[in-house]
């Protein structure tokens, strides 16, 4: 497939930085983070309240990450064929519902289908918000535009746990809930009063020649856009990985207490952030291309370097967590630039790309944290091998199918 150029393209290279629209997509792509770390530290005490045992608890999570992949279907042709304020504003309000049914749930089953719906609701505002993206900027901006909504979204990690764990003791987990609710009607006033639509007609009129499934056909033909997307999807794997394996890694595995959890899962997704920061400076020097085929062989190697540590025997807190730390934060550099590559290939198609990768990401990061607690001993050991599974795959995608080949 040759590659495709917007209509807007010429006029993509802002003259200063949008900051308003930023942050209003970084606030829209936060709602599936923020839903899912918020709420982390109330499972028990949701175990507790609805008579439900820890299985039952752990599925609303699973239940949440489920709903991000179906919806991401749905909405990113969609968003090609109809424009991007809509499916934006349908995505919050059913995100504005589903949370406070979440909140007024009376058993597990009640909060397991409030997640999945609210799920389905959070995953527009990130598949959109890609998509609007790649609307108005070129392939190097959008890399940058990209790495500053993560400024944003990045602060849903850092935030939300310490903000869930007050909440939880100030009244109860069902203020979570309560307080996801008025932050998606927050975010929704912001997005009617100040979200233009962005789809260009050249992208209404490919989506109205095809469906939603001959668009994914159409995508999935193209080799470059399959590897940036199977190598940001596998990356991403790595971070499902630490999400699902943290709490039994710091508090089972290493004792950290309740309180001190929050703050080193925050101290983390301070490393993503810098990394996705770090990224936009040297994207400045350097193409999005040329950054993932360093960034992408540093994951590896640092994947690598915990993975034989662990399984020598070097497994304590002081060599592992700065090695996590450093995995981390590669995956600043490599996610924006993924996502970036690929919606170059085929701009037009923008939504459906966006969607692709967003349900990769989540379907990826699913099967990894499934095989990371099929595998748990209490130790670091499967998570530190998955992991590199995982950055192998990423490597191997990025460079064997989707950069350019050299002359």
């Amino acid at each position: 497939m040759a590659v495709v150029t917007s209509a807007n393209e010429s006029s993509a290279q802002p003259s200063q930085t949008p900051w308003g629209l930023v942050v209003l997509l970084g606030s829209l792509t936060a709602m599936g983070p923020l839903a899912i770390d918020m709420y982390l530290s109330s499972l028990p005490a949701i175990g507790r309240s609805l008579h439900a045992d820890p299985g039952e608890t752990q599925a609303t999570v699973s239940a949440f990450l489920a709903g991000m992949a179906v919806g991401q279907v749905i909405y990113g042709p969609w968003s090609d064929r109809i424009g991007r304020r809509l499916p934006i504003l349908a995505g919050v309000a059913i995100f504005i519902v589903a949370s406070a049914g979440c909140a007024l749930a009376a058993s597990a089953g009640q909060l397991l289908a409030g997640r999945f719906i609210q799920a389905l609701g959070a995953c527009a505002g990130g598949v959109v918000s890609r998509a609007v993206v790649r609307d108005r900027f070129d392939h190097t901006e959008t890399a940058r535009v990209l790495s500053l909504m993560m400024l944003i979204m990045g602060l849903a990690p850092i935030l939300a746990p310490l903000l869930g764990a007050a909440l939880l003791a100030f009244g109860g987990w069902r203020l979570n809930f309560w307080f996801m609710t008025a932050f998606g009607v927050a975010i929704g006033v912001a997005a009617i009063l100040r979200l233009r639509e962005s789809r260009s007609e050249a992208t209404a009129t490919q989506a109205r020649q095809e469906n939603a499934f001959q668009s994914y056909v159409a995508v999935l033909r193209a080799r470059r856009l399959v590897g940036y997307a199977l190598a940001g999807a596998l990356n991403g794997a790595t971070l499902f990985t630490y999400l699902s394996s943290s709490p039994g890694l710091l508090m089972g595995t290493y004792g950290v207490s309740v309180a001190l959890f929050p703050w080193l899962f925050g101290l983390n997704a301070v490393g993503i952030i810098g990394g996705n920061q770090v990224n936009r400076f040297v994207l400045r020097r350097r193409t999005p291309d040329q950054v993932l085929a360093r960034s992408s062989l540093v994951a590896l190697a640092i994947g690598a370097v915990m993975a034989l540590a662990v399984f020598v025997g070097l497994d304590g807190p002081w060599i592992v967590l700065p090695l996590l730390f450093l995995l981390l934060s590669s995956y600043g550099f490599i996610q924006g630039n993924t996502m970036a590559g690929a919606l170059s290939v085929d701009p037009l198609r923008a939504g459906a790309i966006s969607a692709l990768m967003g349900m990769m990401s989540f379907g990826a990061g699913a099967l990894a944290s499934m095989l990371a607690g099929v595998l748990h001993d209490g130790t670091p050991r499967p998570m530190a091998a998955v992991m590199f599974i995982a950055l192998a795959g990423s490597a191997a995608c990025l460079h064997g199918l989707a950069l350019p080949k050299k002359a």
